[in-house]
């Protein structure tokens, strides 16, 4: 077969896309990645810069210990990945306590308990998240497929979640906000905003939007565990492509696709170097994107969707920091949640993200200094249409709140950095082609997840989705999980 015909192409090179490519691949489909910059890893990427290393998104691997959805996957494929170190506990930084999120699952109980209430109300909820939890990561990590097409998803979706776990199916109309009232600890504000700032970190909602079950996974992906590869996601990737390589895939960077036309069999991409023509399509690139090159496949098969999705796009802000070690050293734990205010809005650096590459770890830092990174979220309409001067304020306004922020945690932080970048969602549209700069998926909502999800396979044969804007949605956990649907597609129509 010439090189620039394969049995499926992919498009978009981020963890949905590298990791349906590799299963399609393990089943003996030659496939090829399409990716528009110059590296793989999309929005769980990573940059270098004065021999630092940074992660520019997803910071952290979740469930990818040996039975989680990620180590299944890796099992599967028989990569080996770099050591993946998960974290004993992460801390939530309030206004008024400190809060040790624990991976131990009873160690993090006995630590809400200590926080926040331990009257019977409060045991209550807490033992509602725990059996609710268990329950959840126990269905994700099987078969289950969401949104239901047919008979034959809702008879799998049946056998697989069984009549133990059935009540689950009450709560999928039920929001964060709902529990929190039904079990009377809605008015608890430290506990509330803990809640509040764990949805948005994961789910990237409120309490009021988010669905109670995906809610629910996102803050018990610390009970899943969450792992932090040595080299971060650079050696993450770097590991993952070399063996992806060694299995006869094809990785082609700095190809933009540019129109994708043809039907299964026959399908047509092209790029700004040249044409690939494939059997089959995944596009791993949000569904606007894909609308935008790929018209005259999908038409207008995709617009209700992009048009519901529309509102419920946001960004981040981050800052990159290379310090000596001294300022982040005297913390054993090295991931932190910080919130700067109870009466103020979440986001824009109220409610901010810390992450902290291990002291051993000297390929993230050069020996003696530590990587770190700062993110928040933000909405993207306020960097939009700014001049110049305009945008260098905000930029540096952003970045100043961060980094005061991180002071909570590490008061010298920034006080002589030998790196010192700010990242907005200007600077993710230029880097990853998104529009206006979204990043992380879509805010989940009722209207939005589950069964009013986008699925992997919109009717159209032989083409396919995955990604952090199909189910079941954001994060690196998602993403493996959807990708395993997409590749499962593949294989069976080809």
């Amino acid at each position: 077969m010439p090189s620039n015909e394969y049995d499926v192409a992919v498009v978009g090179g981020g963890i949905g896309g590298m990791c349906t490519a590799a299963l399609a691949e393990s089943e003996g489909f030659s496939t090829v990645v399409l990716e528009q910059h110059h590296q793989v890893g999309g929005c769980a990427g990573f940059y270098h810069r004065n021999g630092f290393t940074f992660d520019v998104g997803a910071t952290t691997l979740v469930d990818f210990h040996p039975e989680g959805i990620g180590g299944q996957l890796l099992d599967r494929l028989g990569f080996d990945p770099p050591p993946i170190d998960v974290q004993d506990a992460y801390q939530v930084w309030l206004p008024d306590r400190t809060v040790t999120l624990y991976h131990d699952q009873h160690r993090w109980r006995d630590e809400l308990r200590r926080t926040f209430g331990d009257d019977e109300t409060h045991r209550r909820f807490y033992a509602f998240l725990e059996r609710t939890a268990a329950a959840l990561w126990e269905v994700t990590r099987s078969d289950v497929r969401l949104p239901m097409q047919n008979v034959r998803d809702v008879l799998r979706n049946a056998k697989t979640v069984g009549l133990g776990d059935i009540r689950l199916v009450r709560y999928l109309r039920w929001t964060m906000k709902d529990a929190l009232v039904h079990f009377d600890v809605f008015d608890d504000v430290a506990l509330r905003t803990m809640i509040a700032m764990l949805v948005e970190d994961t789910v990237h909602s409120t309490l009021a939007e988010a669905p109670l079950l995906n809610a629910i996974l996102g803050i018990s992906i610390r009970r899943a565990g969450i792992g932090r590869a040595t080299g971060g996601m650079y050696r993450f990737w770097k590991t993952f492509e070399r063996q992806y390589a060694d299995m006869g895939g094809t990785v082609e960077t700095s190809e933009t696709v540019r129109e994708i036309t043809g039907s299964k069999g026959a399908f047509r991409l092209a790029t700004d170097r040249g044409q690939y023509r494939s059997d089959q399509v995944v596009s791993a690139v949000p569904i606007d994107l894909t609308k935008r090159i790929a018209p005259a496949v999908i038409g207008d098969r995709l617009d209700d969707e992009t048009e519901r999705l529309r509102e419920h796009t946001g960004g981040a802000a981050v800052v990159f920091l290379g310090v000596p070690e001294e300022r982040v050293a005297d913390r054993k734990v090295t991931h932190h949640q910080v919130l700067r205010g109870y009466d103020d809005p979440l986001g824009d650096g109220n409610n901010m993200f810390v992450s902290v590459s291990a002291p051993e770890d000297t390929i993230s830092a050069p020996a003696g200094h530590r990587a770190v990174i700062l993110s928040t979220h933000c909405d993207l309409s306020p960097w939009q249409d700014l001049d110049e001067a305009m945008y260098r304020r905000k930029k540096n306004a952003i970045g100043n709140r961060l980094v005061d922020g991180a002071r909570t945690v590490y008061p010298e932080l920034g006080t002589d950095p030998l790196v010192y970048e700010v990242g907005t969602p200007k600077t993710y549209e230029e880097f990853t082609n998104r529009p206006n700069g979204a990043v992380g998926g879509y805010r989940q909502t009722v209207g939005n997840a589950n069964q009013n999800a986008v699925p992997q396979d919109i009717g159209i044969d032989g083409f396919y989705l995955a990604g952090d804007t199909t189910w079941p949605g954001l994060g690196t956990v998602a993403c493996v999980k959807g990708s395993s649907i997409a590749a499962e597609h593949v294989v069976r129509t080809g």
